[in-house]
């Protein structure tokens, strides 16, 4: 006879186009019975993202395919500690019998800390993780980055299982003094078969003339929030100074930085080169990137960044500063010369100019791109969850004080 489920409670902050994939798939697995808590529903339901600067709501499916409940915010929705704080959850994982709590709310909520003490009363493992690379904080502050040095060790000792979302987390909490068998990487992935196939049907001809461009232009994307951390300015600046003939660049998303971008691109004498996509929707996402010939992320601050993912199953290279954590897990396997230092629009420029000066070697790396994402895949993401999850309860049950409960993989 079958042994019992592994009973899981994952916390989110919201769905997400990411994560609903992922947990539509994990509702499948044998060794799994999942339950989502949302603390809020925005990105299902509409409203307003204050990084987009507008109304956003996703038009794909992101609540199906899996059980979930939405557990009211009694918070401000502010960005604050107390922005999120859901009570609800105290309840939910106390009644719940869980055997592992998956917690995807940063420790700087209160909702955080309510799942924290919830699953520690009631004896369910507590996982939770990094996505970052690095203690630098995205707005430089030299204090917050020695207040994590300090502070981080202690904390990430409180999960029973550490995962993070690329090679460079899994160093950072390894130079935390986090043993590596309380890390498990779990890779932060894309539904790379949906990308690929809707990528595979786009008329790339028709969406690059929509944009007034031909097969023989040379398009350049850059697809992220327009805010200052994702530095795109510096992809302004070394276009212009890359001078490449025939040349496009296209900015899909919205922000901000906007209007002084496109100030910027009418003082350089550009503005006719570039385009304002505005927002683009998940569904409109990959005939964007499949009509573009590279695309570039020049941020500052990046954990991971999501879209090297997306470009690359929809066949994009991809060029990134060394400060997207994607670079090294991503890009460097293909193309380490696509990878350049924040901030120095020179070495950008000159990665742009080679890029476009052999059009048979881009297109080599587009499908070396395609290949190499596939090893970064949900599936694999979804057995190292789920091997954390194991070795996490394994872990719990050799403490002869716990009850003893079943788990197979």
């Amino acid at each position: 006879m079958a042994s019992p489920k592994c009973r899981i409670l994952a916390i989110a902050t919201h769905p997400v186009q990411y994560h609903a994939p992922l947990f539509r798939r994990m509702a499948l697995h044998p060794a799994l019975d999942l339950h989502v808590a949302y603390c809020t529903l925005r990105g299902a339901e509409g409203g307003h993202d204050p990084e987009f600067g507008a109304d956003i709501q996703w038009d794909v499916p992101l609540l199906e395919g899996y059980a979930w409940s939405h557990i009211p915010n009694r918070g401000s929705g502010r960005e604050s500690f107390f922005g999120l704080f859901n009570p609800g959850l105290w309840k939910q994982i106390r009644r719940g019998k869980f055997d592992a709590v998956l917690c995807f709310a940063g420790y700087v909520r209160a909702s955080f800390w309510i799942a924290y003490f919830a699953a520690r009363t009631c004896r369910a493992v507590f996982i939770f993780g990094c996505d970052q690379g690095s203690l630098e904080p995205r707005d430089g502050r030299a204090w917050k980055r020695r207040l994590k040095k300090l502070l981080w060790p202690v904390l990430y000792r409180l999960a029973d299982q550490v995962v993070v979302s690329s090679s460079s987390a899994k160093t950072l909490i390894r130079s935390l003094g986090i043993p590596g068998d309380h890390i498990s990487l779990t890779p932060l992935v894309v539904d790379n078969e949906w990308w690929s196939t809707k990528a595979a049907e786009v008329n790339r001809p028709i969406v690059r003339k929509s944009w007034g461009a031909t097969d023989n232009h040379a398009v350049v994307l850059f697809c992220a929030k327009l805010q200052p951390w994702k530095r795109p300015f510096d992809l302004l600046h070394s276009f212009v100074q890359a001078s490449i003939p025939q040349s496009l660049l296209v900015f899909a998303g919205e922000g901000p930085l906007r209007p002084q971008l496109e100030k910027e691109a009418a003082t350089m004498g550009v503005a006719s080169q570039v385009r304002f996509l505005g927002f683009v929707n998940q569904s409109q996402l990959p005939a964007v990137y499949a009509a573009a010939d590279l695309m570039v992320l020049p941020s500052e601050f990046e954990p991971f960044g999501a879209v090297v993912n997306e470009a690359m199953c929809c066949r994009c290279p991809v060029v990134t500063s060394e400060r997207v954590g994607a670079s090294r897990d991503l890009v460097a396997p293909i193309a380490p010369g696509f990878i350049f230092s924040s901030g120095d629009v020179h070495a950008l420029t000159g990665i742009l100019k080679d890029a476009f000066a052999d059009r048979s070697r881009l297109q080599r790396i587009a499908h070396a791109a395609l290949a190499h994402i596939q090893t970064w895949s949900p599936e694999r993401n979804i057995a190292s969850t789920v091997d954390a999850i194991r070795i996490a309860v394994a872990r719990k049950r050799r403490d002869p004080a716990l009850p003893r409960r079943s788990f197979v993989r």
